[in-house]
């Protein structure tokens, strides 16, 4: 199973009500479990790596990604939510659940600060997912207004990480 498809099954079983998953391919095993943040619990995502993996694949030690509910206050998280609702702003949202880094390593800048113009493919952040870093791009052209999410803080599928203002 493909680092895609991982992702893809991922974002299935986030969008549905189901509480767990296990397959088993060959030596790959796959166990995921969620929790409802209404409940107030985590959701957590564990995906041990196979003893043997395809070539094509990146090794990978076992991984459990925990994402709380997300950390900006609900109010706040309503409100730019809103926003983007009404127009006013485009969001860039998460493509998966992991945790979300402003800039490519501890040394460098962010990849984008407020006030920054962004193009679509521009590089906005990083989320790591299961020991994988992830360079995320922009899906929007415009100027960010506000970034939505704290650096090294979890994130979930399709929470919004940056507010952009596309007439910029």
């Amino acid at each position: 199973m493909t680092f895609k498809e991982v992702q893809e099954l991922i974002k299935l079983i986030a969008k549905s009500e189901i509480a767990e998953f296990k397959m088993k391919e060959g030596d790959f095993q796959l166990s995921i479990r969620t929790v409802h943040p209404a409940q107030g619990q985590p959701t957590v995502v564990a995906a041990p790596a196979p003893a043997v993996m395809p070539i094509a694949a990146p090794a990978a030690a076992p991984a459990t990604v925990v994402a709380p509910a997300p950390a900006a206050p609900a109010e706040a998280a309503a409100s730019a939510t809103e926003d983007a609702a009404n127009g006013n702003y485009l969001a860039v949202r998460a493509p998966m659940v992991g945790t979300f880094y402003r800039s490519p390593s501890p040394e460098k800048g962010p990849f984008v600060k407020v006030g920054d113009t962004v193009e679509v493919g521009s590089p906005v952040c990083i989320i790591e997912a299961m020991k994988l870093f992830n360079e995320i791009e922009s899906e929007v052209k415009g100027r960010i207004v506000k970034v939505m999410v704290e650096d090294a803080h979890p994130v979930e599928y399709d929470q919004v990480l940056f507010l952009v203002d596309p007439k910029g």
